[in-house]
């Protein structure tokens, strides 16, 4: 890297492997600062590249201490923080396979995904997931350590603590470019199919080196080693993957938000470079537009007219004297938008679109330019990316790298070339069906302008496995009001079938049934109870599934230090339940239509008392369980005069 002309992304692509990242930035300035992390006194305390090396390779010894070879699979079941980062590069400098899920993940989910990916250790976090990985050594006899990652790898490295450093190195130096780095899970609220993507070194690699070239001409005009990012995007699904790589090849300094979420963090890190999904940029817009509103009229006329101005200022060709000053009368009310991100962002990538046209110009009148990149986990988080100074707002811009882009009659977007993943883990018909004469089908509609500037329109249909979901994100502020829904409120339309439709002369008890199995088709929904027998109208409990719920929480916005419960009262997520509950509705006679029900973010297992060993629910277990949320229904519900 040392001439002017060579970027960072040129030097990574001519990387082995995710491991010589580490060791490459370290040997070439040790003391160039990589990590913020929280040390006491939640103060941020920088790590150098040649520390983060150092603990890398005490990781790494005690991986082959313990016996994980070269292609083993690690299992990481955790939160997104350092110890994370340094496991994982740990992992791939001794030639194994990072298989990471998150840790609100299901028990079905991490004991469906050992079963297939046969991992040879595991680190994981909490006691609950723990117990289930744990309980499966006995049926998998390559699942030889499993550690708890609370202990923040202590014991991982003390096995480690007297080998020598040559073992790693070997294995580092061994690495290809072709080799399989992770097996990635995507969540999705689409299919509940869980078939891991495989993703090899030069994949990652070569997407991150991909967006760092795109957005070089902005980020090199910091000083050196003024980027820095605070990231708030979860390390076990690709956005949050695929933006720490870039982050690393780009020399961004990384520090992870953990629970607290980016905007209370961002007054102290002072980002210079902002990488967010749309719901974070989305929801700070609604927030100053909410309290223009509250002040009264003439503020919300301000902030229209602040916002008109901005957006203006943005796609003017030329910014002449007179905008130049019309812009500077509302800097006031800009400069909060800026200093709400910490005062400092230089640049702002919005990962995976969304973002309306409007609010990616208002953004960049505001003097927070952004610019949108988009991208399945198949094609390693980017295939399109928009630049600073090369844009068209509202688009996800142009293909990337060597990247090549075709659209079909159908309007669906097929790539080619860069980081295409390897396939589907142990799915051999599914990763072929992927693919068309050689071209990845992504499942996305999009439309491409002469200039060659990409709009994603939707998705056709689910890729041959989960597929990241595209459009608006959505953040609202604070959760507000109770988890049971009242259907004929002021927000709410009433959950009733349509009049007139025909229904066929059956049992209640199997128009019940028929109703429950509906709901419990689509993903996010679990387990449902329909409530008829001594109410005046039927209810339901709704359970939601544990992974598909943190998967809402990703593509809406919502921060990482969510609870559950919380997700499971957000207006936005019942009234999606609400919409299923009406289209099932449809089904039944009016006397079985479900006119209130309580969603739970729990689902309801065997080990409570409240499922039996084959599936099937314990009704009466469960109506003596949530007596109180199921009078509840009836408290809240208003019957018509």
């Amino acid at each position: 890297m040392g001439e002017p002309s060579v970027t960072p992304g040129t030097w990574a692509r001519g990387l082995s492997g995710l491991g010589e990242l580490v060791y490459g930035m370290a040997t070439e300035d040790a003391r160039a600062e990589v990590f913020s992390v929280r040390g006491e006194r939640s103060r941020w305390e920088r790590v150098t590249a040649g520390e983060f090396a150092t603990e890398v390779t005490a990781v790494a010894k005690g991986l082959v201490a313990a016996g994980v070879g070269e292609g083993d699979r690690v299992l990481v079941v955790s939160g997104s923080h350092q110890e994370w980062v340094r496991l994982a590069f740990a992992v791939w400098s001794v030639r194994a396979v990072l298989v990471p899920l998150a840790r609100s993940v299901s028990a079905e989910r991490v004991t469906h995904v050992v079963r297939q990916t046969r991992p040879a250790a595991a680190v994981v976090q909490g006691d609950r997931l723990l117990r289930v990985v744990s309980g499966l050594q006995r049926e998998l006899p390559d699942l030889g350590r499993v550690w708890r990652m609370e202990e923040g790898l202590a014991d991982v490295v003390r096995l480690g603590a007297y080998m020598d450093a040559s073992s790693v190195r070997f294995r580092r130096d061994a690495t290809v470019a072709e080799d399989a780095a992770v097996v990635l899970y995507p969540l999705s609220t689409v299919s509940r199919s869980t078939r891991g993507v495989v993703l090899s070194h030069g994949a990652l690699l070569s997407s991150a080196a991909d967006l760092v070239d795109r957005m070089w001409p902005r980020m090199s005009e910091l000083p050196a080693g003024r980027a820095s990012t605070l990231l708030d995007l979860p390390l076990s699904q690709i956005p949050g993957l695929a933006s720490l790589v870039a982050c690393m090849v780009g020399r961004v300094r990384v520090g992870l938000t953990g629970a607290a979420g980016l905007l209370p963090q961002a007054e102290a890190f002072k980002p210079t470079v902002l990488v967010c999904s749309a719901g974070l940029l989305e929801g700070i817009f609604e927030r100053e537009q909410g309290s223009a509103r509250s002040t009264g009229w003439d503020s919300l006329g301000t902030f229209n007219s602040a916002v008109d101005t901005a957006v203006q200022f943005d796609r003017a060709p030329r910014k002449g004297a007179w905008r130049r000053l019309s812009r500077s009368m509302y800097d006031w009310q800009f400069a909060r938008v800026r200093e709400m991100l910490g005062g400092r962002v230089h640049l702002a990538v919005c990962w995976g679109g969304g973002l309306s046209d409007r609010l990616e110009s208002f953004y960049g009148g505001v003097g927070v330019p952004v610019v949108q990149a988009f991208g399945t986990a198949e094609t390693a988080g980017v295939f399109v990316s928009g630049a600073v100074g090369d844009r068209v707002p509202g688009t996800v811009g142009r293909v990337v790298g060597e990247r090549e882009l075709w659209v079909s009659r159908e309007g669906e977007a097929h790539v080619r070339g860069g980081g295409v993943f390897s396939g589907y883990w142990g799915d051999g018909e599914a990763s072929r069906s992927a693919f068309r004469e050689g071209w990845l089908a992504t499942g996305f509609a999009v439309e491409v302008d002469a200039d060659g500037f990409v709009r994603v329109v939707g998705r056709l249909r689910p890729q041959a496995a989960t597929v990241e979901v595209p459009g608006r994100f959505v953040v609202r502020g604070p959760v507000r009001g109770s988890r049971a829904v009242e259907p004929s409120g002021d927000e709410l339309t009433e959950v009733l079938p349509a009049v007139g439709e025909p229904v066929e002369e059956r049992g209640d008890a199997e128009l019940v049934a028929e109703f429950e199995a509906r709901l419990r088709a689509h993903p996010l929904i679990s387990q449902v109870l329909v409530i008829v027998e001594g109410r005046p109208f039927a209810s339901a409990l709704v359970t939601l599934v544990r992974d598909q719920l943190e998967y809402w929480r990703l593509v809406n916005g919502r921060p990482l230090s969510m609870a559950p419960e919380e997700i499971a009262g957000d207006r936005d997520l019942l009234r999606e339940v609400q919409g299923l509950v009406y289209e099932a509705n449809r089904s039944v006679p009016r006397h079985l239509a479900v006119r209130s029900f309580h969603v739970l973010a729990e689902e309801f297992t065997v080990q409570s008392g409240l499922v039996q060993p084959s599936g099937e629910l314990r009704r009466e277990a469960v109506l003596r369980a949530f007596s109180e949320e199921i009078d509840g229904l009836y408290r809240v519900r208003r019957e018509p005069s």
